[in-house]
């Protein structure tokens, strides 16, 4: 599995910490920033990781803020994206099982670095269930779609 993960300053810490993670679990990654603790805009995080994971470069996308809510409103705005928050492990697996997420954002200010880490894991080995799942995300995808070509 490849992923990309990104953050602005307020999910830096936070994306370090699931970095350090990736890495124990031997996950290949790929860090779209920021690098640095200093300020810059949510949006262009987001959109950089949404856009490689709609490309197909990237299996799943993670991308951290102060709260998780900027960075999923951007995310979500890429075709083809489903970012889901998740602040618990339930939510985590449901958005894999029943909506194929493939953007997980989470919030620093939020969560703990412990609970992070149980979030993606668990979200990474989640799979999506299909069934009568897939109609209701291939609804999505439709959706998109049409509003893509008005």
């Amino acid at each position: 599995m490849r992923v990309a993960i990104g953050s602005d300053h307020g999910g830096f810490k936070l994306k370090q910490e699931i970095i350090a993670f990736l890495v124990e679990e031997g996950v290949t990654f790929q860090d779209f920033g920021t690098h640095t603790p200093e300020a810059c805009d949510y949006p262009d995080i987001a959109f950089a990781v949404a856009q490689a994971v709609a490309r197909g470069e990237y299996d799943r996308g993670i991308i951290v803020c102060g709260t998780g809510i900027g960075v999923a409103i951007a995310a979500n705005k890429v075709p083809g994206i489903r970012a889901a928050l998740c602040h618990d492990t339930f939510s985590a697996r449901m958005s894999r099982e029943h909506n194929d997420a493939n953007v997980l954002t989470l919030g620093e200010r939020v969560i703990g670095f412990g609970l992070a880490r149980e979030i993606v894991g668990v979200w990474l080995k989640a799979e999506f269930a299909g069934g009568r799942h897939a109609r209701r995300v291939d609804k999505i995808t439709a959706y998109e779609q049409e509003a893509l070509a008005r």
